[in-house]
């Protein structure tokens, strides 16, 4: 589900901002699939967790049963996923489906929430609909006005501009949900604000491909990536992939380097650089053709790896068996 929506919304934050989502997948149609899936995330942390199907609500951290306390906000959440918002989303689907004149399976998506700059004090409300995995309308938190991203929705769009409701919704994202966020945020501080670093690789696929600096494992997402040549950043022949997360809670994310046009003695002078935010000191990784690992897993002599191994394995087992032989002829000499 995480991944669903990191491929439908993409990346929005700053390295400073706080964020509190809900991620929501409804769908009709969809055999061994909820109707209603919902996540809480707090800075891409998931912390709750609702299934409507099977009635499952899960608090994923512990910390958050704390921020829980003292509030109705549980029982919020626990409305919001088996009461309102399915019957809500259900009766959305149906009134798309017959507006694109469709029948079987079909999913809706919501994303929602607010971001808060740490440091400026600036407050993004965030709301987008997508339908079968394609934007179709969303929020804007500056002007307070629904925009279209299919045409088909601007009947929506008609509806959800009137006075009232815009009103409603910008209460929600610009008021009450950084209220939660900086709870959750305070609450959760020393869980959120810890650091992980990642284990840094040089990746190829083959030799005329790119080189991939690729980092995994770090804690937050908040990061950046990039290649530098004689300590200045490079910018040609450089693709930058996206922070994606891990199943740990973690993230990885990576950066390529076409090398075609870099001559052997240029190597030494390119390295990647990999700066976590919140701590000073980078991971730096020179461009050296001694680390970098390809799909067949070559050391730097360039024999394969699995071939190396299968080597010193038999080399041992040879020594055993010889080892074995002589002990086995010297105790028969012991008793001749």
């Amino acid at each position: 589900l995480k991944y669903l929506f990191l491929i439908l919304f993409g990346p929005r934050l700053r390295l400073s901002t706080h964020s509190l989502m809900h991620f929501i997948t409804a769908s009709v149609g969809l055999p061994n699939f909820s109707e209603f899936l919902g996540v809480l995330a707090v800075d891409g942390v998931n912390v709750v967790y609702c299934d409507s199907s099977s009635k499952t609500f899960e608090t994923r951290q512990d910390w958050m049963e704390t921020a829980f306390k003292n509030n109705t906000q549980l029982e919020t959440y626990k409305n919001f996923c088996f009461k309102n918002q399915p019957v809500i989303f259900r009766s959305m689907i149906r009134s798309l489906r017959e507006l694109f004149n469709q029948s079987g399976a079909h999913f809706l998506q919501r994303t929602g929430g607010c971001e808060w700059d740490e440091n400026t004090g600036e407050v993004t409300g965030v709301i987008q609909y997508g339908y079968d995995g394609e934007g179709f309308i969303e929020f804007d938190s500056k002007t307070l006005t629904w925009t279209t991203l299919k045409p088909e929705a601007v009947i929506l769009q008609q509806a959800w501009n009137k006075e009232a409701l815009i009103t409603a919704t910008a209460a929600i994202v610009t008021a009450i949900c950084p209220q939660r966020l900086k709870l959750y945020v305070s609450t959760g501080k020393s869980f959120l604000q810890r650091k992980v670093l990642p284990s840094v690789s040089l990746l190829q696929k083959s030799p005329s491909s790119p080189i991939s600096c690729h980092a995994t494992g770090f804690y937050p997402h908040r990061a950046m990536m990039f290649w530098r040549k004689d300590g200045e950043e490079v910018h040609e022949g450089v693709d930058h992939g996206e922070i994606l997360p891990n199943n740990d809670e973690t993230s990885q994310m990576s950066v390529d380097l076409n090398v075609s046009s870099v001559t052997p003695e240029d190597w030494s002078r390119y390295e990647c650089v990999f700066q976590l935010s919140g701590v000073e000191d980078s991971i730096v990784t020179k461009l050296n053709k001694r680390v970098i690992r390809t799909n067949g897993m070559k050391n730097q002599t360039g024999v394969d790896v699995p071939i190396t191994v299968a080597v010193l394995v038999l080399v041992l087992i040879l020594i055993a068996v010889i080892g074995f032989a002589a002990y086995k002829k010297k105790k028969g000499e012991r008793f001749k």
